[in-house]
């Protein structure tokens, strides 16, 4: 029986922590996987052109975030942290510059 001002929930907050977590790693799998996927489609030489590191580096860097994300199941760690990283700057700053250099703009 609830008290007053106390809140109830209808599960337990540790199962509620662990479906954020499962969420997060989910995220974090399949983030990481597409940019190895794409970076494994992309052209050698495109990387270069755009002032980045070479395909291989990032190809280390989203496979091992992409494992990370794999064998691990807490995405707060600073593996964890590290993949969320990775995945987000190949998606978000790497893989749209390498979009419009093969696309010729």
């Amino acid at each position: 029986m609830a008290h007053v001002g106390e809140v109830t929930y209808s599960c337990s907050m540790n199962s509620l922590t662990t479906m954020i977590l499962w969420a997060i790693d989910l995220a974090t799998l399949v983030a990481s996987a597409w940019a190895f996927i794409h970076c494994l489609r992309t052209r050698p030489d495109a990387f270069p052109a755009i002032g980045r590191q070479s395909k291989g580096l990032w190809l280390a860097l989203t496979g091992g975030a992409t494992l990370v994300s794999l064998a691990t199941f807490y995405p707060i760690g600073i593996l964890g942290i590290a993949s969320i990283v990775i995945a987000g700057v190949y998606l978000l700053d790497i893989r749209p510059k390498v979009a419009e250099i093969l696309s010729g703009q």
